[in-house]
C-alpha cells in the first residue's frame, strides 16, 4: 500500500494550557498521531500555541519589568519559545507511542520560520489579543513603546498583527525529513514570522494563524492530505441556529460558495476553510479533512469529518 504523506494541524485541545495539562494532552495527541502512522500516514504536525506563548510573553515581560538589566522578550522570540517547549513534550511523546507499537522512527521537531509581507494589511490591524490583562496605566505604558493595545471586558491587552504566510523558510529540512521516514513537528504556532531583509531575517511583532501556515506547507510539500483537528467533529454552516447542518462532503466550490456567505467565524472556522481550499485549488487529487482530535483516524479513512475534494 503506497504510504499517504499528510499534513496533520494539532488545535489547543490536542495541547492543552498549563504545563500539566500540555503533559497529559500530548500523550493522548501521541496515540492519534501513531494510529496515523500505523494506517499508512507519513505524518508532518503543526500546531497552535496561544496559550503557551501568552504565557511565555507574559512571564517574560514581568522578569524584564523585575530586573532592569534584562528586556523583554519580543514575540518572535516568544514564538521561537513556544515551538521548542512544545516540540519537545510532543516529540518525546509521539517517539514512546510508536515504540509501545513497534514502529521505530525518528521524531523530529523544526523550529520554523516563515516569512511574512512587510506590506500585509494585517500591521495596520492588529487583531491578536496576548499577554495578561493590564491596568490603564500598563495600557498606556505599552502604548508609549508602540505597541497596541485594545480594551476588554476586564482592562485592557496588548494585541499583534496576523499577517499571512509567504514562504516557510526551512521547508527544505522538513521536506528531507519526512522524505526519509521521520515524523516531523514544524512551524508550531503558524511558525517564527520573520521579515526578510537581504541576507538577514528579522523577527516581526505578530503572530500567524497556524492553519493558514498549514496549509501553505502541505502545499509545498505536495501532501496528499491536510488534516485540520479541531473541537468538533464537523464544520456546520447556519452555525447555531434551528437550520444548523454538518457538512460532510463537499467540494471546493461548495466551500468557496460558503465562504462568500460568511458561514464561518473569522477567528475559528474560517482559517481552516481558507486554507483547505487554498491547498486543494494547487493541486490535483489532493483531499482536506477538518475533524475532531478523537476522529482523526476516521477521518483520515475517509469515514467522518468534513472532506474538502
Amino acid at each position: 500500500m503506497k504510504r499517504k504523506k499528510i499534513v496533520v494541524a494539532l488545535g489547543h485541545k490536542a495541547l492543552g494550557t498549563t504545563l500539566p495539562e500540555q503533559k497529559a494532552a500530548v500523550k493522548r495527541s501521541a496515540k492519534v498521531i501513531a494510529d496515523l502512522v500505523a494506517a499508512g500516514a507519513d505524518v508532518v504536525i503543526t500546531h497552535s500555541n496561544a496559550p503557551q506563548v501568552g504565557m511565555i510573553h507574559m512571564a517574560m515581560n514581568e522578569f524584564g519589568k523585575m530586573h532592569t538589566d534584562y528586556s523583554a522578550a519580543p514575540m518572535s522570540v516568544c514564538s521561537a519559545m513556544s515551538e521548542g517547549y512544545i516540540g519537545y513534550d510532543l516529540q518525546n511523546a509521539i517517539r514512546a507511542e510508536l515504540l509501545r507499537r513497534g514502529i521505530f522512527k525518528t521524531t523530529s521537531t523544526i523550529l520554523t520560520q516563515v516569512e511574512v509581507d512587510p506590506y500585509d494589511d494585517a500591521f495596520n490591524n492588529p487583531v491578536k489579543l496576548i499577554g495578561r490583562t493590564l491596568t490603564k496605566e500598563e495600557a498606556d505604558a505599552e502604548e508609549e513603546k508602540g505597541n497596541y493595545v485594545t480594551k476588554t471586558e476586564d482592562g485592557y491587552r496588548r494585541i499583534v498583527a496576523a499577517p499571512k504566510p509567504q514562504d516557510i523558510v526551512e521547508i527544505d529540512s522538513i521536506r528531507l525529513l519526512l522524505d526519509a521516514g521521520q515524523v516531523v513537528i514544524a512551524a508550531g504556532g503558524g511558525g517564527i514570522p520573520v521579515l526578510p531583509q537581504n541576507e538577514e531575517l528579522k523577527g516581526a511583532s505578530a503572530v500567524i494563524e497556524k492553519d493558514l501556515t498549514s496549509g501553505l506547507m502541505a502545499e509545498m510539500l505536495k501532501a496528499d492530505m491536510l488534516m485540520i483537528l479541531t473541537s468538533v467533529e464537523n464544520v456546520s454552516i447556519n452555525y447555531g441556529t434551528p437550520d444548523e447542518k454538518p457538512l460532510e462532503h463537499i467540494t471546493v466550490a461548495d466551500a468557496k460558495k460558503y465562504i462568500a456567505e460568511g458561514q464561518f467565524g473569522e477567528n475559528s472556522m474560517l482559517p481552516k476553510m481558507e486554507a483547505a481550499v487554498s491547498f486543494l485549488e494547487k493541486g490535483i487529487g489532493r483531499t482536506a479533512v477538518i475533524t475532531s482530535i478523537d476522529s482523526a483516524l476516521a477521518g483520515f479513512q475517509g469515514k467522518t469529518g468534513t472532506i474538502i475534494e
